[in-house]
């Protein structure tokens, strides 16, 4: 056989499968294209959503609600502290906020992308004497923290009348600085990362 035909046997061949790869690509409903198929962003694996039944702490203390990062916001996870409230105890209701930002979120609460940013040794405790009454001590100060840690105690703290006065929350810290009011706004659960707007100093 001459080259000459066995390039042309070569060719028609090559011509031939090309047919039957489009003859079956259309068989499979697949339309083919020159111009880029853009489907949008992977769906997020992040819901930050608790089913009520995981959160459930019945028998544990009053229901409330603490705020933990999750996707680069705050949001609300549901908890329980072993506090009342109505008796106006405040640094009981403060300590038992700050337990449960300090406490590791749960097997479930990780696996929806919840996370704390709160140190596990932090403490709070009362005015001092110099101290409006409204003040709340932490054991560092409170610019030190990680902007995220201050967001979620602001926020949390923020949910409790009996810790807020004209919706800001008034933290100090150990040293002789004075106290200082903050504000849980929309801007801050949305940009935790982001110091918590203050309101000056009492």
């Amino acid at each position: 056989m001459r080259r000459s035909e066995r390039r042309g046997h070569r060719t028609a061949a090559a011509l031939a499968g090309a047919a039957l790869c489009a003859v079956l690509a259309a068989g499979c409903g697949i339309r083919t294209t020159s111009v880029p198929v853009d489907a949008g962003a992977a769906p997020s694996r992040v819901p930050c959503a608790m089913p009520a039944s995981d959160v459930s702490q019945t028998g544990r203390g009053i229901p409330v609600q603490v705020y933990l990062v999750c996707a680069s916001q705050l949001v609300t996870v549901d908890r329980a502290v072993r506090v009342q409230e109505a008796r106006g105890d405040r640094l009981a209701t403060a300590t038992g906020l700050l337990d449960e930002l300090r406490r590791r979120p749960t097997a479930d609460e990780r696996q929806a992308g919840f996370s704390t940013n709160v140190p596990e040794g932090l403490r709070v405790s009362g005015p001092r004497a110099d101290d409006a009454e409204e003040v709340l001590r932490l054991s560092t100060q409170p610019e030190d923290l990680p902007a995220e840690a201050l967001a979620q105690i602001v926020c949390t703290f923020a949910e409790h009348a009996s810790l807020t006065s004209d919706e800001q929350v008034t933290l100090g810290g150990p040293g002789d600085y004075p106290a200082r009011g903050y504000l849980c706004t929309a801007d801050t659960k949305a940009s935790p990362k982001a110091m918590p707007s203050t309101v000056g100093v009492p």
